[in-house]
């Protein structure tokens, strides 16, 4: 997010030799406000447009310490680990390790510079190994690299050199070779980009295979496409393959005095494929394609993968090879068909059994494999993207398309746990010129995002976790339906106890279009709200633009396109003695509106004592508790589209957009413009204090570049003071567009414990990008030479305690609290390597019963044989 001055200056077209003449221009415009005279004698104005002033912007850069997070948690499928008790998820350039057990984060492995592309854990061989804590990753920065990730220490890195889009290493933790007894070298089949070759019709994606004893390239390239592919391997270590349009690609691997040789077959279909899943001890693979279609082949390769040369040619019929399309090596091939859309996961369950299926439905399909009987886990909410099973044969995780994990109780499939990320941006885009995309509690830090299924999701940006759903409308998960309803407004009020939204129910051919406006009240907990009043058609026929909460009062105001705004205030919370309590309400206390011009924008002081509403290009403010106009400020060249008192200043902060967009700060006191520029807004935010505010500006000159990596930035936010056109410091940013920014308070106790004795920021300022991606940061910062990352302390510890007994089999008996000298009456527990001496141990009445408690009885009995070693 940060970049040096010199690279600032190349984004804005400036040579690298100009950037120390920049930055003094800038050091002497802030001083004397205006230019010197040029060569032609004639004054350059303080006040220019975008293209004038942004070059300037740039040369002011602080380097800081800030919090990221909003990472998507299903870019890549997780692994779980040996012992089933940790979840290794791929989170943008780190991998995030949760707890299965609380669905919270450990720790992170950070190491890689470019996106994680795939984790791999090596299995344990021996009880002895269950709990060592290795694993392997990919990333499109080009390296392979190992890790202990019980410490989180990087033992290896290779570097490929080229972006890894994806990785699988069959031989984990080594292959015992059947001839000589050896075990050889691991082997990593990668698909990589060609980034070295500019041509658009040339062949970039490649599969190659990579020693990783000797960190070096094995042979020539196994194959090439034109678009990167996905690598699936077979859980035996024996196969892996691809999919590529209407073809299946499966190499069969021979392992020869650790070296690895490997042959090629080639199923085809008349659909596109988009999953395959290899069976772990059958010759057999299920791929999906886009119609919703499963096939199955099973003998794969039975002529190829023999061994042997063929001195026949073996002559394939309908009879003998049923299903099987042209020349294809295998026996036979079967199909299903459930899902109405491409099925995006599949899997075999561990003993081959049977075949788990998902896709953009949100439902789990579990396929009986011998008879194509089916079971249903329905209603998951979201589109499924993978499926992952662990170690343990009664734990599985489904990663879902809205940025959620769910842990499974198999073979019940009953949802555990869940590890929710924040919501991905949706597919329902609000009305062109809407500034309310998110919104912000400014004491708790956390941040309100609208999703897909109307309701409105509660993100703690300190913790980086889910906090709370509040369901807008109810809605059920059908991806073939159209869209029929937008929740296009979200605001809350300054203290986090309010908020409110709008829908708007499409019309269809004109008729049943309806708008809603619903106020909410904060529940006992964060992020808890309860509906309040729900108000149909609140501005007639007319849509809603804007809605704002006074901060002093239980007052809120709505604006309409229609020309007109209402106050609605909260019915009094005063009761007669002997009345039945009531339910609070808002009723709408008064009406405006100005030369029934549309009403797009409106905001309260600090004081709650002035309300400012825009009446397309001018600015009305208002006495709210009387409904009387009091002044009109201005015009602007556009309408206006968002309007932002200063904190508790007598500033006003305003946003234009359309033909001509500008930023403008207005005075209250003498009701005139101060300064403004030409720029392309899309979030405003100001501090308590009034002093400072923060926009988030669209850049395109810098979006339509593409040469560089800092080029591709397309957003500015820049930090004024609010009597001063030259703003205090400059960020430039990635994915601005649909992006969010806000001061917030500062939260030191979530930040690293080495840093305490720092003094904490008391507001922060919160970037979210266009794909929810956020930083936090200090603003304010002082310069320094490294950019210093806060870390939060694991909620979880890294290491768990063991169980045995009855609480290994049944889960904790229940505290039961009594008095010391009971305690200490009761006979202490002992671990015992012996199972069976403590099975039976707690109170009775919580004890399941003997016919339950007796077959495991009879089994901790039986002694084990040990495993004979070769």
């Amino acid at each position: 997010m940060v970049i040096t001055s010199r690279c600032a200056a190349r984004c804005c077209g400036l040579s690298a030799d100009s950037t120390t003449t920049v930055y003094r221009a800038t050091k002497r415009h802030r001083q004397s406000r205006v230019w010197k005279r040029g060569t032609t004698g004639r004054k350059i104005p303080p006040l220019k447009t975008a293209e004038f002033y942004l070059p300037l912007f740039m040369c002011r850069l602080l380097l800081i310490r800030m919090i990221t997070g909003g990472k998507s948690l299903v870019s890549s499928s997780p692994a779980f680990s040996s012992d089933g008790k940790k979840l290794l998820v791929c989170t943008g350039n780190a991998v995030s390790i949760f707890s299965t057990s609380t669905g919270l984060q450990i720790t992170e492995l950070e190491g890689h510079t470019g996106l994680v592309t795939s984790v791999i854990v090596v299995p344990s061989l021996t009880p002895a190994s269950k709990f060592l804590s290795y694993c392997w990753t990919s990333s499109l920065d080009g390296t392979i690299r190992y890790w202990d990730f019980s410490t989180a220490q990087v033992i290896k890195k290779f570097d490929i050199e080229l972006p890894i889009f994806s990785m699988v290493i069959p031989n984990l933790p080594g292959l015992s070779n059947e001839s000589s007894g050896k075990v050889s070298d691991p082997f990593a089949f990668v698909s990589v980009e060609d980034t070295n070759t500019t041509d658009d019709n040339a062949f970039r994606g490649k599969i190659w295979r990579y020693n990783l004893a000797k960190g070096c390239k094995v042979g020539v390239v196994l194959t090439e496409t034109r678009h990167l592919e996905y690598i699936t391997s077979s859980p035996s270590g024996d196969f892996f393959g691809i999919r590529h349009k209407r073809k299946v690609h499966i190499w069969k691997i021979f392992a020869k005095d650790s070296k690895y040789d490997v042959k090629k077959i080639t199923l085809h279909h008349t659909k596109n494929f988009t999953a395959i899943a290899f069976h772990p001890t059958e010759k057999i693979i299920a791929a999906g394609d886009s119609t919703g279609r499963i096939l199955i082949w099973r003998g794969i390769g039975k002529k190829t993968f023999s061994g042997g040369r063929k001195n026949v040619i073996v002559v394939k019929n309908d009879e003998t090879a049923p299903g099987v399309r042209g020349e294809d090596d295998a026996e036979s091939c079967s199909t299903w068909h459930w899902h109405p859309s491409e099925v995006k996961v599949l899997s075999f369950s561990f003993d081959g059994a049977y075949l788990y299926s998902g896709g953009k439905e949100g439902v789990l399909v579990v396929w009986q494999l011998d008879t194509g009987k089916q079971r249903f886990l329905p209603r998951i909410g979201s589109p499924l993207t993978y499926f992952a099973e662990s170690l343990d044969p009664t734990l599985s995780s489904i990663s879902c398309a809205d940025n959620q994990i769910h842990l499974l109780q198999m073979p019940s499939m009953e949802i555990l746990k869940s590890i929710a990320g924040i919501k991905l941006p949706s597919l329902l885009d609000v009305k062109e010129g809407s500034c309310n995309v998110m919104a912000f509690d400014y004491s708790t830090g956390l941040v309100a995002l609208r999703t897909e299924t109307y309701s409105i999701q509660f993100y703690s940006l300190f913790d980086d976790h889910e906090i709370s759903q509040v369901q807008v409308c109810e809605r059920n998960h059908q991806p073939s339906d159209e869209i029929t309803l937008i929740v296009n407004l979200l605001a809350l009020s300054k203290d986090g106890t309010k908020m409110g939204t709008a829908e708007v129910k499409l019309s269809e051919d004109g008729f049943g279009g309806l708008v809603c406006l619903r106020f909410w009240e904060a529940g006992n907990r964060k992020g808890a709200f309860t509906l309040s009043t729900v108000i149909y058609e609140p501005h007639s026929d007319a849509g809603i633009s804007a809605i704002a909460f006074n901060p002093t009062r239980n007052m809120a105001v709505s604006t309409s396109h229609g020309g007109d705004f209402k106050i609605w205030v909260r019915s009094s919370d005063l009761q007669q003695k002997d009345q039945v309590p009531q339910q609070f309400g808002w009723r709408c206390n008064s009406v405006g509106s100005y030369k029934e011009k549309p009403m797009t924008a409106a905001a309260f002081s600090a004081d709650g004592s002035v309300l400012a509403v825009a009446a397309e290009t001018v600015i009305t403010l208002w006495n709210p508790l009387e409904n009387v106009l009091v002044a009109v400020i201005g015009d602007t060249p556009t309408r206006i589209v968002s309007l932002t008192f200063a904190g508790k200043s007598e500033y006003l902060v305003s946003v234009s957009r359309d033909s001509k967009p500008q930023l403008s700060v207005w005075s209250t006191s003498k009701l005139s413009k101060l300064w403004s520029y030409n720029l392309l807004i899309k979030a405003v935010t100001c501090t308590m204090d009034g002093t400072c505010f923060a926009v988030l500006a669209l850049n395109p000159k810098l979006s339509t570049s593409n040469e560089t990596a800092h080029e591709s930035m397309d957003g500015v936010i820049l930090l004024f003071s609010v009597e001063d056109v030259v703003p205090l410091a400059t960020w430039t940013v990635k994915k601005a567009k649909g992006g969010g920014l806000s001061f917030i308070q500062g939260d030191p106790s979530s930040l690293d414990r080495k840093l305490v004795s720092e003094e904490q920021p008391a507001e922060v300022l919160v970037y979210v990008s266009g794909d929810h991606e956020y930083i936090i940061f200090d603003p304010h910062g002082k310069e320094d030479n490294t950019n210093r990352v806060y870390r939060r302390e694991s909620v979880v510890p890294t290491e768990e305690t063991g169980v045995s007994g009855y609480a290994s089999i049944y889960g904790e008996l229940p505290n039961i609290s009594g008095t010391e000298k009971d305690q200490t009456l009761r006979i202490p527990f002992v671990p015992s390597e012996r199972p069976w001496e403590s099975i039976f141990s707690g109170s009775s009445h919580v004890r399941l019963p003997l016919t339950k408690l007796c077959s495991v009885f009879l089994e901790s009995l039986l002694e084990r044989r040990p495993e004979a070693v070769q």
